[in-house]
């Protein structure tokens, strides 16, 4: 998430009561988290076993629980709490707007677009031309849709990512400031939900099919022209490149990358990164032929005992 100025240090660090190492005026020109940051980006820290991939990422201001010694041409942010502090600034730099209309003044709807009734378009919103929004979708704030989209009645975009820091008297939400961005050509199902970013963008490529009741995580990223076939549980922090297919019911863990024209049968379960161009199945899924082979000696099992009581 990008701040809509360039701020000084000095001054970010007024907004949530911190106190800081480096220069006063040392530039700070948005926030973002670990995996998505670049130079100029606030990252945040509150683990020891964390730290020095936080001071070692592209973020040149950190925000940490404790005072360390400062990489050269970085800075850092001194808090007792970086995570309530973290959330301080998404309240302060990206702000809930109650919404005054089903659709809000501030939205931009291209020439051509439907939007059926009790449909909600949020603040910021951007919609292309010719676009089909059915009976009862929600688009939260600041989502970007591009031209020729379907989105099916009763689908979210831009709910908040599921993330959560557990404390001794519950779990503590941090905030989502980031957005959903829709390329064009996109078809979206019924009952779908698509989570915003935390700080940056959950992003559906160009010409990509996503059917009913797929749910799609924070920050994830699905390519060109994938398909992604009803009641998919896609996490957050996924990088699902073009092209790849993903039969229903199937389930992924957060932080991986399934390669370009990858298969996915359905009801397989994708623990780790996967490979481009091959078929996979089961949980965790696994080369299609080998999980094949491995359930046919499994069915051979019952046979094999028999002979082996008769020895």
């Amino acid at each position: 998430m990008k701040f809509p100025k360039v701020y000084p240090l000095k001054e970010i660090a007024a907004i949530i009561s911190s106190d800081y190492v480096g220069a006063d005026e040392f530039p700070v020109h948005g926030m973002n988290e670990i995996h998505v940051v670049e130079p100029g980006d606030i990252v945040f820290v509150d683990h020891p076993k964390y730290y020095d991939k936080a001071l070692q990422s592209a973020a040149t201001i950190v925000l940490i629980n404790k005072e360390v010694e400062c990489p050269e041409g970085k800075a850092l942010l001194i808090s007792d709490d970086p995570f309530r502090d973290f959330n301080k600034l998404t309240r302060h730099f990206m702000p809930f707007q109650a919404a005054g209309a089903s659709v809000a003044a501030s939205a931009k709807i291209g020439e051509g677009t439907v939007i059926q009734p009790n449909s909600f378009i949020g603040n910021n919103v951007t919609i292309g031309k010719n676009c089909l929004i059915h009976s009862n979708v929600s688009v939260y704030d600041n989502t970007v849709i591009g031209d020729n989209v379907i989105i099916h009645a009763g689908t979210v975009l831009g709910a908040d990512a599921f993330y959560y820091k557990k404390r001794p008297e519950g779990f503590d939400q941090l905030l989502s400031g980031g957005r959903v961005v829709v390329k064009d050509n996109v078809g979206i199902g019924a009952l779908c939900t698509i989570d915003k970013g935390v700080t940056g963008d959950t992003t559906i490529g160009e010409g990509t099919k996503i059917d009913n009741q797929v749910h799609v995580g924070h920050d994830t990223v699905i390519g060109k022209k994938c398909l992604i076939a009803a009641q998919t549980g896609i996490a957050g922090c996924v990088i699902i490149e073009d092209e790849v297919t993903m039969w229903g019911q199937v389930g992924s863990t957060s932080g991986i990358t399934i390669g370009a024209r990858a298969v996915i049968q359905a009801q397989s379960g994708i623990s780790k990164s996967l490979e481009g161009g091959k078929v996979y199945f089961g949980s965790p899924a696994e080369e299609s032929r080998q999980m094949m082979k491995q359930l046919a000696n499994v069915r051979k099992l019952p046979e094999i005992f028999e002979k082996l009581k008769d020895k």
